[in-house]
C-alpha cells in the first residue's frame, strides 16, 4: 500500500512551532529546536500543517506502507536521539496504543546496548518519575486529548436560576464553514470567534463573551479546509467591516491555531481591526484576556 506522509526538511526548519497546533493528530512536536514527526502512526498525510510553515520545510511524500511496523519506526527515531524516542513513547501511551507501545519497548530492551539512554529511563517515563527532559519533550503533545476528571470548585457552582436564562445568540448559522460573510448581521458587528469547546468549559459563556456580539465557531484541531476559514475572516474584516474580533480559545496547545488564523486574516486584510484573545482553562477559568 502506498500512502502519503509528512516529510520534514531539518535544514529548512527553524523550530518556529507554527506547524504543531495545525497537525490534527498531534503527530508533530518541536524537539531540540526542530519540528519532528513523533508518530507516523498518527500522521494521516493530509498536510494541514504545510501551509503554516513559513520556511517551506514540510512536504508530503508517497511511500510504501503496507503495514505499520513499530520496530522500524522506533529504530529510525533512535537516530534522532532520546527526546524524539521518549516523545513517541508518550504519544503511544496517551493514545492507548498499547500493542504498539509494547512492540516499541520490547525493541528497545532487545537493543539496549546501542541506545543513547537507559531502559530504566524508559520505565520511569512510562510508569512515573519521568526525567525532566522527557517531560519537556512532550509538552507540545496532545494534552487536549488526555482524559481528565475534576469537580467544579464549590464557590463556582451556580445556584438554580429563578427563571430560565435566555440565550445571547442573535444569528444562525455559527459554524465557520456554514456562515456567509455577506450576511447583513455581520455588518459593523463585534465578532466573537470561539473554539468549539469553549462554550462547554465556561459556565457563563453567553453573558461573559457572547452578549452584544455575532458568533462564529471552529475547531483548529479537527476542522478541514482552514484556507476557507482564512478567506471568510478576511471578508468579514474587509467587506463586513467588523468592528472588533474577540477570539476565545481553550488552554490546550492545538487551540492556539484559531488565534493564529485570525491574526493571519487581520494581517492579510486591507483594513485594520482590533483583536482580543481570551484563553479559558479546561475547568472554565479565564487564564488570559488581552488585546493583541
Amino acid at each position: 500500500m502506498i500512502r502519503e506522509i509528512v516529510k520534514i526538511d531539518e535544514e529548512k526548519c527553524n523550530g518556529c512551532g507554527l506547524c504543531v497546533p495545525n497537525c490534527h493528530e498531534g503527530a508533530l512536536q518541536i524537539i531540540d529546536g526542530k519540528a519532528r514527526l513523533i508518530s507516523e502512526l498518527m500522521c494521516d498525510g493530509l498536510g494541514a500543517c504545510l501551509g503554516h510553515c513559513p520556511e517551506g520545510a514540510i512536504t508530503i511524500e508517497k511511500r510504501e506502507a503496507d503495514a505499520y511496523d513499530e520496530e522500524v519506526v522506533i529504530a529510525q527515531m533512535i537516530k534522532h536521539g532520546k527526546n524524539v524516542v521518549f516523545a513517541h513513547l508518550k504519544h503511544l501511551q496517551e493514545h492507548g496504543e498499547t500493542s504498539y507501545l509494547q512492540q516499541a519497548t520490547s525493541y528497545l530492551k532487545a537493543n539496549r546496548d546501542r541506545l543513547p539512554f537507559s531502559i530504566k529511563e524508559v520505565h520511569e517515563l512510562l510508569h512515573g518519575d519521568a526525567p525532566k527532559v522527557a517531560a519537556q519533550s512532550t509538552a507540545c503533545g496532545c494534552p487536549g486529548s488526555a482524559p481528565v476528571a475534576f469537580s467544579a470548585p464549590a464557590g463556582l457552582k451556580m445556584a438554580a436560576p429563578a427563571a430560565a436564562v435566555s440565550s445571547e445568540l442573535t444569528q444562525w448559522p455559527v459554524q465557520m464553514h456554514l456562515i456567509n460573510p455577506a450576511a447583513s448581521y455581520f455588518q459593523g458587528a463585534d465578532l466573537l470567534v470561539a473554539a468549539d469547546c469553549a462554550a462547554f468549559a465556561h459556565g457563563d459563556f453567553h453573558r461573559t463573551f457572547l452578549a452584544g456580539k455575532k458568533l462564529v465557531i471552529a475547531c483548529p484541531k479537527l476542522d478541514q479546509s482552514k484556507e476557507t476559514y482564512l478567506q471568510k475572516l478576511i471578508r468579514l474584516i474587509d467587506e463586513a467591516r467588523v468592528n472588533t474580533i474577540t477570539v476565545v480559545i481553550m488552554e490546550v496547545p492545538c487551540c492556539g491555531g484559531l488565534t493564529q488564523l485570525v491574526q493571519a486574516a487581520a494581517q492579510m486584510a486591507s483594513r485594520r481591526v482590533p483583536v482580543k484573545e481570551i484563553v479559558v482553562s479546561i475547568r472554565g477559568e479565564v487564564l488570559e484576556d488581552n488585546w493583541m
